[in-house]
């Protein structure tokens, strides 16, 4: 049984990742979450993670930490078909994975993850370009393989996983869409059945003070 470790389902956008690739591929996995930012993550987490950070993957005695390399692990579990099929689109759903992974700080930070209510917090020049981007990365995307299916690259993928919790950002701080087409799969992303049941667990956290 593979074991996940992550933070508030409220507030820990790189732990959502991983958790919807398992939710997504049908792997069964058990789930240890820790509160982030107090004493009993920081006395709990170095029983697990050398870098003292969520998530982390167990599976036996492999220890595997950081979203993407987690996610990668899990698609060899299900024999790749967590990237696209083909060699070409397989690259650019990479790429476009790895700009979330590495980019948009501005957006990241001004713009925390929460996947429960609303609020308005103004972002600064590179953050509206932030937001520019990732609307301008979506409508490519599904603009080209939109007969595929209803996903970044037709088939749900990595890549789905990576912008999940930007799509809550959008909703929590009401981003402005420049076109329909970014807009459906803002939708697409939050309506998806286990990212339901995500935003449904992390408002038991809100109502119970855990999480806000």
């Amino acid at each position: 049984m593979l074991t996940l470790v992550i933070g508030n389902k409220n507030l820990s956008s790189w732990s959502l990742r991983p958790w919807l690739v398992l939710k997504h591929f049908g792997l069964p996995f058990e789930e240890v979450k820790l509160p982030l930012d107090t004493p009993e993550f920081h006395r709990d987490i170095v029983k697990y993670s050398p870098t003292r950070r969520v998530p982390l993957l167990i599976d036996g005695e492999l220890k595997i930490w950081d979203s993407l390399a987690i996610a990668e692990y899990l698609n060899e579990k299900v024999q790749g078909r967590a990237w696209p099929a083909d060699a070409a689109t397989r690259a650019l759903a990479r790429a476009v994975s790895a700009e979330m992974h590495s980019g948009f700080a501005a957006l990241r930070t001004n713009w925390s993850m929460k996947a429960t209510g609303t609020a308005t917090v103004p972002l600064p020049a590179q953050g509206v370009a932030d937001v520019v981007r990732v609307q301008q990365l979506w409508e490519e995307c599904r603009s080209q393989f939109a007969q595929r299916g209803p996903w970044l690259f037709g088939e749900y993928s990595i890549a789905d996983a990576m912008y999940a919790p930007v799509a809550l950002r959008f909703r929590h701080y009401g981003a402005t869409f420049s076109n329909s087409i970014a807009q459906a799969y803002q939708q697409q992303l939050v309506q998806d059945p286990y990212m339901q049941e995500w935003i449904a667990a992390a408002q038991v956290e809100v109502d119970t003070h855990y999480g806000t």
